[in-house]
């Protein structure tokens, strides 16, 4: 290894200090919750149900390409580069990274090309109100997919915060501040305006995000060699994309379905429950941001004891932060959903349900971490894929019989049962017993 690149400049704390790094997470990713409620009240105010339906069915299918975009490597950034660091592998810690990069935004631009050209030939597949906001969204995917690379890349060497300020704080505060000012200058409050709005505000996080990161990884990381075993990058990352793609499904694929099945207006109505539900999702965010990466490090080090005792403590600071965070969103869903509105406050029975999944499937702990970290990502992509596609069938048979309801009920039935799947996979895989509930440990 090249002098002077130890690859990582953080410290290893131990349980305490990764809950306050966890804690700081939350933190963060809570601002950003208040500034994305506030962007979304302020959007859903100024364009009306309708079109505010429109932007948040653009802008699920937008994130869902973004996140395809990068082929898995930004979640095997997390697994790879603790990895080089445990076994002093710099050069291909520097390939990984150059190698990402341009598969992230190579497959962005590849997929938004592809994506205009379609509806260039075929404008009719959609609603002449979708045709524009789509066109413009497509110019977000590449951004995306290189911001979504950046984070796991900054995951990967415990720049936690650097990881998550930009795409979740920066992003969203731009997003309402850049609305505020198009329609202070007359633009239209329209879902095109506001997607235009969301590529700008992510160009600039980017372009913040992404100069920090080449100033640190300059330091530490030196010119040097490369390597490029790139076959086996790819086949730890397909596996993990599908994950990724499924994971991101669970948490929009209601939205898509409803988009087909029902108006605007009662998508808008759905999109604002979960933006608050995101608030109880931000706990397990928070604490995959800084255990996952060490899972992988604590594997490659062959560490069983150290690994058993993080996940044994972090399964059960989650599921009752989750517990607690869950219930004052409840609390304050009445207050929090009228804001979108008077009409929005009929989303909180929707609201109740969705997280009441989400705690519930957080009671089985880490197991997706343990089984992407740890070489079962094969697995834990197989059982995910399978609950995808049953929870599109759950909801394609409930909506339209309950509505927005049958929705929310058959997304919190699919997430407790994958939080299920997959803590089976990892005792039976691993020997890991990840519920918080669990009574003996390895």
């Amino acid at each position: 290894m090249a002098a002077g690149a130890s690859l990582s400049d953080a410290p290893a704390p131990g349980v305490a200090g990764l809950a306050r790094t966890a804690a700081a997470v939350f933190g963060v990713r809570l601002a950003a919750a208040g500034c994305a409620l506030a962007a979304q009240v302020l959007m859903a105010r100024l364009m009306g149900p309708a079109e505010y339906g429109i932007f948040a069915s653009v802008w699920v299918w937008a994130a869902l390409a973004g996140h395809a975009s990068t082929w898995g490597l930004s979640q095997a950034a997390s697994r790879f580069l603790p990895e080089y660091r445990a076994h002093a592998r710099a050069d291909r810690a520097r390939g990984f990274l150059a190698f990402g990069a341009a598969v992230s935004l190579a497959a962005g631009a590849g997929a938004a090309g592809a994506g205009a050209a379609l509806l260039g030939l075929h404008p009719e597949a959609v609603e002449p109100g979708f045709r524009v906001p789509l066109l413009v969204a497509a110019l977000v995917l590449p951004l995306f997919a290189l911001q979504d690379f950046c984070e796991g890349v900054a995951r990967g060497q415990n720049w936690t915060l650097l990881a998550i300020v930009p795409p979740y704080l920066l992003r969203q505060g731009g997003v309402m501040l850049a609305m505020l000012v198009a329609v202070a200058w007359g633009a239209p409050p329209v879902a095109t305006v506001a997607v235009a709005c969301t590529l700008a505000a992510t160009a600039l996080s980017l372009a913040i995000q992404a100069g920090v990161i080449l100033r640190r990884l300059a330091r530490l990381l030196p010119a040097g060699p490369r390597a490029y075993p790139w076959r086996g990058w790819m086949r730890t990352a397909l596996p993990i994309a599908l994950i990724d793609l499924a994971g991101s499904g669970f948490n929009f694929a209601d939205v898509l379905v409803l988009g087909f099945l029902l108006e605007p207006a009662e998508v808008g109505l759905y999109f604002a429950a979960t933006r608050l539900l995101q608030v109880v999702v931000f706990v397990h965010y928070a604490a995959s941001s800084v255990t996952a990466q060490r899972f992988a490090e604590a594997g490659a080090r062959g560490d069983r004891a150290g690994l058993a005792a993080l996940v044994r403590h972090w399964s059960r600071l989650t599921l009752l932060a989750m517990l607690a965070t869950g219930l004052l969103v409840l609390a304050a869903g009445p207050l929090l959903l009228g804001l979108f509105g008077a009409g929005f406050r009929t989303g909180l029975p929707l609201l109740a349900v969705l997280v009441a999944g989400h705690v519930v499937a957080g009671a089985f702990g880490p197991a997706e971490d343990l089984l992407t970290m740890l070489g079962a990502e094969r697995l834990c992509a197989a059982i995910t894929a399978c609950l995808f596609g049953l929870s599109v069938g759950l909801m394609l048979v409930l909506v339209p019989v309950l509505g927005v309801l049958g929705a929310a009920l058959a997304a919190a039935l699919v997430v407790v049962l994958r939080g299920l799947l997959l803590a089976l996979a990892a005792w039976r895989r691993l020997g890991l017993a990840t519920p918080a509930f669990a009574r003996s440990r390895p």
